[in-house]
């Protein structure tokens, strides 16, 4: 019995990424975690920027990978990890793939897209616009696990006309984490057109 292809190179893919993160020595509980909540944002957002299951994979891959540049140090790294991806012999992916999942993890910190950058000005302008949707979500959950400490358990989302409430569930004091979301909203109110208000709620 055979299964779904898309599936099983969803799998093999995923594996090649999971082993590229642990071979650069990662801090990868930190890279598992802001993939949940990434990948919380979409779900959350998905009325909003209405992209499917492939664009979905790919922030996964991103959000792992997404500090795996901290192998070189931290200056720059998030430049070292685009590198790392798209040169890379570890990743089953092709080209396209490692621009976009490359330039998704690039954005997780710094300067936000822009022409200028080649890996970027390289896509087509359907994939741009995914790179600088998927980005945002990953820059903003990052920001919410600034201290690495996993305090954030889950995030939920209220979609206003003129803004989006990212409300953040936390069993702990969490000020850093909020301070962290603040700061890396910036992506998500420019894409979206919206203020991005961050809240921290107790957890259950």
């Amino acid at each position: 019995m055979s299964g779904n292809p898309e599936l099983l190179d969803q799998t093999r893919i995923l594996a090649s990424v999971t082993e590229l993160a642990r071979t650069c020595e990662s801090e990868y509980e930190h890279g598992a975690h802001v993939s949940k909540l990434t990948l919380r944002l979409f779900d959350e957002l998905a009325s909003i920027h209405q992209l499917g299951d492939e664009d979905r994979f790919q922030l996964q891959c991103a959000a792992i990978l997404h500090d795996i540049g901290w192998v070189e140090g931290w200056k720059n790294h998030h430049k070292t990890t685009l590198r790392i991806i798209l040169e890379t012999t570890l990743l089953s992916i092709n080209h396209r793939e490692r621009l976009i999942i490359g330039s998704i993890a690039r954005y997780h910190r710094k300067a936000l897209p822009v022409l200028s950058h080649d890996h970027y000005a390289a896509l087509n302008p359907k994939d741009r616009k995914k790179v600088q949707i998927l980005s945002a979500f990953l820059r903003l959950a990052d920001g919410l696990d600034s201290t690495h400490r996993g305090r954030i358990l889950d995030v939920h989302c209220k979609i206003k006309k003129h803004r989006i409430e990212v409300l953040c569930a936390s069993a702990f004091p969490s000020i850093e984490e909020q301070i962290g979301g603040v700061e890396k909203a910036d992506l998500l109110s420019l894409v979206f057109d919206r203020e991005v208000l961050v809240k921290i709620e107790p957890s259950l």
